[in-house]
């Protein structure tokens, strides 16, 4: 189906979005406390609240401000705010704390991501984890989606594969609210195509996303044997797997993050990244949805984003 997306319903499915991946990153985040195991939540006990997110979500409001006020991301304003807002007792890792340094103190954006690790450029997950609302804005174009996603990843990530990380994300985040506007739930293999079609096929999140395509059917844990649960923190050990659970249980938000945790590594990473491409598809306080239960015990969001 064709058409038209205006700014407030691009907005409202981009803030849905953002509304699964904060919840899944605080949720998360609380099963590296010590003492906590995947099976509570399992058997249905929540931890108790508050549920404080990490930088997943303080970069993914950041995104969705930008959004917000002109619709699309440009990459000085985007570089400036990551900058200005960075709280390392968020969690962010050593890479992305030197890299907005430098920014803050006036390295230009395109000079200081290309200089990390040693002048590779990260391949870390942190693009991926922060783009699923940009995804879901962009559902009437998943072109846009990619390209803008790459605008938003070159920012700090200057590897290929931290920028394949974002684009595969945002790809399936636009396809899952496309898919809610349509009524048209994809099929999970007809989903993890269509987002390998759309990246670079020398990457290896592109390879990582197209083994997942013969996983479906088989058990969490082996989906993450296989294509990883984000222990590396790397797009390629993260990206695929997020994928894999997001097109199994695009229709079961609580499902599709009880599957994170079960798979461990990086859960808030990997909880953020699923729980923005299923909410782009579920919506909150829904059938299948992120719980408001769960929304209520989640931190509450920074006002400027509200």
């Amino acid at each position: 189906m064709t058409f038209t997306l205006f700014a407030d319903s691009r907005l409202s499915l981009a803030r849905d979005a953002l509304a699964g991946l904060s919840v899944g990153d605080a949720l998360g985040s609380q099963f590296f406390v010590p003492g906590r195991h995947p099976g509570e939540l399992a058997a249905g006990h929540l931890p108790p609240p508050p549920w404080q997110w990490t930088d997943d979500t303080e970069m993914a409001c950041s995104v969705v401000a930008e959004l917000a006020e002109i619709g699309r991301i440009d990459p000085d304003r985007l570089a400036r705010v990551f900058a200005e807002r960075c709280e390392p007792y968020r969690g962010y890792g050593p890479g992305a704390v030197t890299v907005l340094r430098l920014i803050r103190t006036g390295t230009p954006w395109p000079v200081a991501a290309a200089a990390a690790f040693d002048g590779q450029g990260s391949w870390g997950n942190g693009a991926a984890m922060r783009v699923g609302p940009l995804g879901a804005y962009f559902a009437d174009s998943t072109s846009r989606a990619a390209a803008q996603a790459r605008v938003s990843a070159e920012v700090t990530h200057a590897h290929p594969e931290g920028i394949a990380g974002a684009v595969a994300v945002a790809v399936a985040a636009a396809l899952a609210a496309r898919a809610r506007l349509d009524g048209d739930r994809p099929t999970p293999a007809r989903l993890l195509a269509a987002v390998a079609a759309a990246l670079d096929p020398t990457t290896r999140v592109h390879h990582g996303v197209r083994r997942a395509v013969p996983l479906l059917g088989r058990p969490v844990a082996e989906a993450a044997a296989v294509l990883g649960n984000g222990a590396r923190v790397t797009a390629p050990d993260t990206v695929p797997f997020t994928c894999w659970v997001a097109a199994t249980f695009l229709d079961d938000y609580p499902a599709a993050i009880r599957s994170c945790v079960e798979a461990g590594g990086d859960v808030d990473t990997t909880a953020a990244i699923v729980g923005a491409v299923v909410a782009g598809y579920t919506g909150v306080g829904t059938p299948g949805g992120v719980p408001t239960e769960w929304v209520a015990h989640r931190e509450a969001l920074p006002a400027w984003v509200a």
